[in-house]
């Protein structure tokens, strides 16, 4: 299912084969929570590059429900995306008011934030659920500590996790989909080895860093991922969840990390920031009123060939819909083409100084 292709220092590049077709990592993963990323579309997605996706499992048991995307015979065919789609358990639903009731040893109380309705999630309703949607990677149930708790409620926490992951593992029937199980452990480099070792050990085709990116100082994050990466497979990628801004990404890669997913790109171009290869642009100040160049003369994304600053800066003004399209295109195709150099770095065993040079120059 994973084939490592090169290494420089934890650096990795590899190949992930799923039910549609091969994922070269690193790769980063646009957040399509209900099958669609804010203001683009499949082809845009296909057009720039991108070749998986992250949706919500759980919401889309809510609406549009599974039944209705087994008629349309599976979530790519829904959505007509026709490369890789992973779906996320709802455990990170944990840190949303509008989600989360409670947890106990059978699985998570949830809410619906459509309706308020009341849902237990279990593992083998989840599983259930996944497998009916068809996505080409599924993700198990995890309980996600936050960090205001104890450390006695965090190994709690992992308990139960390693609990959920061998019951996904029994009730997971679908053949052609891949499952990731989830590392936990908070804050907490014990708990953190303790359950890298657990999850390691159970037959999974891939490994995820869990509740991480959540808020917790960044260098704690790269400290918790260093506990954990060295006991995962080499033969298996690393998937750490929630990871979207150019530095940290870069940073996680070289810790050892292979596949991410966040709504950072997205957010930042919603609220008028824009990635380039010289740092963030404000693309709404003032500055860019008569500025006719691209967001970023280095980009060969369709936004910085057609238009300008000045242009996307006066439909963001306007409130044209076409401001943030642009935007969030831009965002999406800079971060995808990071990846792209990112792998031709380390594949050239030159990572180090492409991390350096880029770091330097983006901040």
């Amino acid at each position: 299912m994973y084939r490592l292709d090169a290494k420089d220092g934890n650096a990795r590049t590899g190949t992930l084969k799923t039910a549609h077709g091969k994922v070269k990592t690193p790769f980063f993963m646009p957040v399509a929570t209900k099958t669609a990323v804010k203001y683009l579309d499949a082809r845009d997605l296909e057009e720039i590059g991108i070749q998986a996706i992250i949706s919500n499992a759980f919401v889309l048991s809510l609406r549009p429900g599974i039944q209705t995307i087994k008629k349309a015979g599976g979530i790519n065919k829904f959505m007509n995306f026709h490369n890789a789609i992973f779906t996320d358990s709802g455990g990170f639903q944990k840190i949303k008011d509008s989600f989360y009731i409670k947890s106990t040893d059978k699985g998570l109380h949830l809410k619906s934030p459509f309706d308020g309705k009341k849902i237990m999630l279990t593992p083998k309703k989840l599983m259930h659920i996944q497998n009916t949607l068809d996505s080409d990677v599924a993700m198990v149930i995890d309980e996600m500590p936050l960090h205001s708790q104890t450390k006695k409620e965090v190994s709690l926490a992992v308990q139960r996790t390693h609990k959920w992951a061998e019951k996904c593992i029994k009730h997971h029937n679908n053949k052609k989909q891949l499952l990731f199980g989830i590392a936990q452990g908070g804050l907490y480099e014990d708990l953190r080895e303790k359950s890298a070792k657990f999850i390691s050990s159970l037959p999974f085709d891939g490994y995820a860093f869990g509740g991480l990116a959540i808020g917790e100082p960044e260098k704690k994050t790269y400290k918790m991922i260093n506990s954990q990466v060295q006991h995962f497979p080499e033969n298996k990628p690393r998937y750490l969840m929630g990871v979207g801004s150019p530095v940290q990404l870069i940073n996680a890669i070289a810790a050892g990390a292979d596949c991410f997913d966040s709504t950072f790109p997205t957010q930042n171009a919603r609220h008028n920031t824009l990635f380039t290869s010289k740092g963030k642009l404000i693309i709404k100040n003032a500055g860019y009123k008569n500025d006719l160049k691209p967001i970023d003369k280095n980009c060969s994304c369709y936004v910085c060939k057609n238009y300008s600053r000045a242009h996307i800066r006066h439909l963001i003004k306007m409130k044209e819909a076409n401001g943030l399209r642009y935007a969030t295109y831009h965002n999406i195709y800079f971060i995808n083409n990071l990846m792209k150099q990112i792998r031709k770095a380390v594949k050239e065993e030159r990572f180090n100084k492409f991390k350096e040079d880029f770091i330097k120059k983006y901040k």
